[in-house]
């Protein structure tokens, strides 16, 4: 199997949330789930992104980071 397909599987079964949940749910939701990312999903359930436990801790990490920082307030990367 090539990296590009087992990528592709992998996005395939990531859960797929909304983009108003919190950073502190996401990440309850991946510790929950053992996953190291998640599928961001609009209001009409399409993909709109790709979110991943790292970039969530660095963000939690920060002095500026609130609990109520939402998943649509990240900062393109």
């Amino acid at each position: 199997m090539t990296p590009v397909l087992t990528q592709q599987h992998s996005l395939a079964h990531a859960p797929r949330i909304r983009d108003d949940m919190t950073v502190e749910v996401a990440l309850s939701l991946m510790a929950g789930a053992r996953v190291d990312h998640l599928v961001l999903c609009d209001e009409d359930d399409q993909s709109t992104g790709l979110v991943t436990l790292a970039r969530l801790t660095v963000l939690r990490d920060a002095p500026a980071y609130t609990d109520r920082v939402r998943l649509r307030d990240l900062p393109e990367s």
